[in-house]
């Protein structure tokens, strides 16, 4: 499907960061290889004065700002990538977009429901793409599970899990204060992943709350005022039901990152969504639990950037749609709603399940092993 204002394009893409914080280097182990292929260059990068030297070092871009407004008013930016804290999500990918550029956001696409709308609407009045964090759909081992239930290897989809969680980030506060929190930054992983398999929610009740109510960061104590622990139901409508467990209240473990539990079979995904390690398939007819290796374990969780690239260069839409992005922000929104007024909450929102049976991602690597299949 051709976006209806973009033009295949093979002139390098010029890019402008946004936010030069942790998830930068991701970022980097993207951009350098495209650049090295002569696909993007990056005109400027924008984040504290403090974070100069390694924004230079890093990115190599032509110049550095501390101001935003620099780059997503730029003349020779072409897609706005967009890595700062949670709140200022929004804003700057809005402000892009009213520019005429590409949006890269990362997770979520907004903390506020009345931006997310805003957002989304100018997003399909505007003609450069909007893709929104986490891409855990692009990945290999997620294109197959989906294709394998889609194609009823496991029956009937009833149950489903998800999990990511860790001890908690020390390096700013941000991530306890509102605007921040366990769900927004790790739930969204598992949200993404399950309705991108199973479809949109139906309903939600969840339960959040602070287990640990002082943090370290920095040095210093802070008092924690966003969720670090929660669990969420989810509806999916057809006696389909899943849960999520997420929270920085997880020191380690050892399970599945996702299971989908079917009529006839099971099957999950190793490693965590946003970095899989293979699958495991159990099928009644086979009667063992089947292993299959990860085909790509180098995958980046920012592959986001790939994708955009080459659905600009080649004038097609990207699987990663803002449609789906609003979806699992309402559901991280109605969990909190649900967990303080103690009941059920309907979405309202829906988006069409992204369909990888046609294999048809320029990115799609060769296929996981499959013992029982020809090649």
């Amino acid at each position: 499907m051709t976006h209806p204002t973009s033009t295949p394009s093979q002139a390098p893409l010029r890019l402008g960061v946004i936010g030069c914080g942790n998830v930068l280097s991701a970022y980097r182990s993207v951009i350098d290889p495209l650049r090295a292929q002569g696909i993007v260059e990056v005109t400027i990068a924008c984040g504290r004065e403090t974070q100069r030297e390694t924004a230079l070092s890093m990115l190599r871009p032509d110049r550095f700002t501390t101001e935003a407004s620099e780059v997503v008013g730029s003349s020779d930016v072409d897609v706005v990538i967009i890595l700062t804290s949670m709140e200022e999500h929004a804003r700057w990918a809005q402000a892009a977009l009213e520019n005429g550029k590409h949006v890269l956001v990362e997770k979520p696409l907004a903390t506020q429901w009345d931006q997310a709308r805003t957002l989304i609407e100018m997003a399909q009045r505007s003609k450069g793409h909007l893709v929104c964090a986490p891409f855990t759909i692009l990945s290999p081992t997620f294109q197959t599970l989906s294709r394998r239930i889609r194609q009823g290897d496991i029956g009937k989809p009833c149950s489903a899990r998800a999990r990511y969680g860790w001890s908690g980030p020390d390096w700013s506060e941000w991530f306890y204060k509102p605007g921040g929190g366990c769900l927004f930054d790790l739930g969204v992983y598992c949200l993404t992943s399950l309705t991108g398999l199973l479809g949109p929610v139906k309903r939600v009740i969840a339960m959040t709350g602070v287990a640990i109510p002082e943090r370290e960061i920095s040095g210093h104590t802070i008092r924690v005022e966003a969720e670090d622990n929660a669990q969420v139901l989810l509806d999916f409508g057809a006696s389909a039901f899943g849960v999520v467990t997420t929270g920085f209240t997880i020191q380690q473990y050892r399970n599945p990152a996702l299971e989908i539990y079917g009529t006839t079979g099971t099957i999950q995904m190793l490693g965590d969504d946003w970095s899989p390690a293979g699958y495991e398939l159990w099928q009644n007819s086979v009667g063992a639990w089947q292993i299959f290796k990860e085909t790509k374990p180098d995958w980046s969780w920012a592959d986001g950037l790939n994708h955009l690239v080459e659905c600009i260069r080649s004038g097609t839409t990207p699987v990663v749609t803002p449609a789906h992005a609003l979806h699992v922000l309402e559901i991280l929104l109605k969990a909190r709603q649900s967990s303080h007024e103690g009941r059920a909450i309907e979405l309202e929102t829906s988006f069409p399940i992204p369909d990888f049976t046609a294999q048809n991602l320029s990115n799609q690597p060769h296929r996981i092993h499959d013992p029982k299949r020809s090649h």
